[in-house]
């Protein structure tokens, strides 16, 4: 508060309820102000007595300085002034964009008009509690939770709140029930869609699922990566600079220069980092159609390569670090799929004992 003094405003009763008038810090064109707020504190069938407690309640945060003068900060002006400018930078490319959608469809709608201490954990439990009966997903629902989790986060770090009111805030259990298997495809229909796609996307398709490597990190990878029997992986790239020809047709080189520190992989145009997204949209998908087959992406393609090393015999802790994962259980739950003609043959190598009758 901006002065620390104790308030004990007495609970009045008007028409139906009962109400208290406190002081409360607000800022006014980036101004702080003390103005006096009505606050509705029960029925006007409730005792004087209990309703004294509850004002005593809703007034002790207040009175022994739990509320800082920046939780009366209003939350758009947060997000938008504070946020997004000095907390967003700091993550990753793909993460800023999905944290800016959040915040747009659903937290700033929702929340823009209140203040930072009046995200309460009780009103934050009921906002995901309502929207466990829609028809959002139980992804969607932990995405928002992170997102909501990491403004309210930075505003305890840079001291507007003394505590995240999102500590304690539960989602719905998953009405899925159990874990939905990814999408994968053979080798020999990953033959066919190689055959589809022009070059250099088809060699660039071909070391993405052939090596490992995320599409982030292909983008990202330079000469000076390459070695005779190995690739490494120092930085990744995400969303690159597209380019657009129409119905066109232009011939560009497809590698632009080749010294240590280029990218192996570069836009036909100008050379600069490619857009996964427009290999994807242009290439690969439309190449995947052809041969009958929908749901092919980047994340089935490295899902896939995943489970042919399975199908060949590969030990799990080799599939672990060809895919790269810090557990096992990543790769043995999300990306090597269990298929019934591995079932099968795992089943047909047991040594079958002979019944004595």
């Amino acid at each position: 508060m901006a002065r620390r003094r104790f308030q004990h405003p007495k609970p009045f009763r008007e028409g139906a309820y009962w109400w208290t008038k406190p002081w409360i810090d607000v800022f006014v064109d980036g101004k702080l102000q003390r103005k006096r707020k009505r606050i509705k504190l029960a029925p006007a069938t409730m005792k004087e007595r209990e309703v004294l407690k509850i004002a005593d309640e809703y007034l002790r945060p207040m009175n022994q300085s739990l509320q800082s003068i920046g939780s009366a900060t209003n939350f758009t002006t947060y997000v938008n002034d504070t946020y997004i400018p000095v907390v967003l930078p700091l993550m990753a490319t793909s993460t800023r964009i999905r944290y800016q959608g959040v915040i747009n469809n659903y937290l700033l709608p929702t929340f823009g008009n209140l203040c930072l201490r009046d995200l309460g954990t009780l009103q934050l439990q009921r906002y995901f509690s309502t929207m466990a009966k829609g028809k959002l997903s139980h992804e969607s629902q932990d995405k928002i939770k992170d997102v909501l989790s990491s403004i309210l986060g930075s505003a305890v770090r840079y001291q507007l709140l003394v505590k995240n009111p999102m500590e304690g805030v539960q989602l719905a259990p998953s009405r899925m029930g159990k874990r939905v298997a990814k999408p994968n495809i053979t080798s020999e229909q990953f033959d066919e869609i190689l055959s589809e796609i022009p070059e250099p996307y088809a060699t660039m398709v071909y070391v993405a699922v052939y090596s490992g490597l995320r599409v982030s990190e292909l983008i990202g990878l330079r000469w000076n990566d390459v070695g005779e029997d190995c690739l490494m992986v120092d930085e990744r790239y995400h969303r690159g600079v597209s380019v657009r020809a129409g119905t066109a047709v232009r011939k560009y080189k497809a590698v632009k220069s080749d010294a240590p520190n280029d990218l192996v992989f570069q836009s036909v145009k100008d050379g600069k980092p490619m857009r996964d997204n427009n290999i994807l949209s242009r290439f690969i998908k439309p190449a995947a159609r052809k041969i009958g087959l929908g749901f092919v992406n980047w994340r089935c393609l490295r899902t896939s390569y995943g489970t042919w090393l399975k199908r060949h015999g590969a030990d799990m802790k080799d599939i672990q670090g060809q895919m790269r994962h810090s557990r096992i259980s990543t790769t043995m739950d999300i990306y090597v799929q269990d298929i019934p003609e591995s079932r099968r043959r795992a089943v047909e190598k047991l040594p079958i004992p002979t019944m004595v009758q």
